[in-house]
């Protein structure tokens, strides 16, 4: 397989305190990769840093075989990396369509080099006179918002046109999600993805991944419901105060005694996984 995400030794800071210790970590393409741990693991400050929020102390991140550590979340974007937060974050105040196209803002190809304006200028411009290369494209980008907005089956489209703050708390976690789509990434973070939702919505949600990794989207998930993680996974890794306690097939990572040691908080080994994944949930 062809690595899409490699993380050298990335290590992060916060004062006198060790968020993330000397991290290694290999994601190749087309994978579903889940990063866990207890509350407080490092795992949030690891996409953080991947996305371009933060700024490592240390360590090396690569992504399509380029440093990316120093690049700006805009620049991250660009090349291909989208990613959803633990809270979810949408445009309250903007339609749920528009929230979606908000997503391909990196993408769009409307202005060219050799036009007498770039930037937010030409954006402008375009806006106002609105030549039918803008037409044309924007109606190619909202045919592919409703397509995907379509994933959800009907939770979503029927809402098109609503504001988002507007939409349920289930609804805004999909829709960042379908925001994150438009971008076409190449590969996609998500962090906790079905974090406050019930069984019924956990379920649908872990279908729509499932979905999204059975057409080859590349993904690294952040996520607290294990048996979503065993299920989706291609292999896990399991952070513990900062630090990778355990790595491999999501059957060899439930079974390892330093993973239910940390879940559990004793060293009772023999304790069965339901009970760690009680404890994590």
């Amino acid at each position: 397989m062809t690595q899409i995400l490699e993380i050298r030794g990335l290590s992060r800071r916060f004062g006198g305190v060790s968020a993330v210790k000397a991290l290694d970590l290999v994601v190749d393409k087309g994978e579903l990769v889940s990063l866990i741990g207890p509350n407080g693991a490092g795992k949030t400050t690891t996409f953080n840093m991947i996305s371009g929020l933060d700024r490592p102390d240390e360590g090396e991140i690569l992504f399509a075989a380029e440093p990316i550590q120093r690049l700006s979340p805009e620049a991250i974007a660009s090349r291909g990396l989208a990613r959803t937060f633990q809270h979810g974050r949408v445009f309250a105040n903007l339609s749920v369509e528009d929230n979606v196209l908000l997503g391909a803002h990196t993408r769009l190809r409307a202005v060219r080099p050799g036009w007498p304006l770039v930037g937010p200028l030409a954006e402008l411009a375009l806006a106002l006179v609105r030549p039918q290369a803008v037409k044309t494209e924007e109606e190619a980008l909202k045919a592919e918002a409703r397509e995907i907005l379509g994933l959800f089956g009907d939770r979503l489209t029927p809402r098109l046109d609503h504001a988002a703050y507007s939409l349920s708390y289930a609804n805004r976690r999909r829709l960042e999600i379908a925001r994150a789509l438009a971008l076409k990434p190449q590969m996609l973070l998500l962090d906790e993805p079905t974090a406050g939702m019930n069984p019924t919505e956990t379920a649908e949600m872990q279908a729509l991944i499932a979905t999204l990794k059975a057409q080859g989207v590349t993904i690294l998930l952040i996520e607290h419901k294990l048996e979503v993680v065993m299920q989706l996974s291609d292999r896990v890794y399991v952070l513990d105060d900062g630090a990778k306690i355990a790595e491999g097939p999501p059957e060899t990572v439930r079974n390892d005694p330093a993973v239910i040691e940390a879940y559990l908080g004793h060293s009772n080994v023999g304790a069965t996984t339901p009970s760690a994944e009680a404890v994590a949930t």
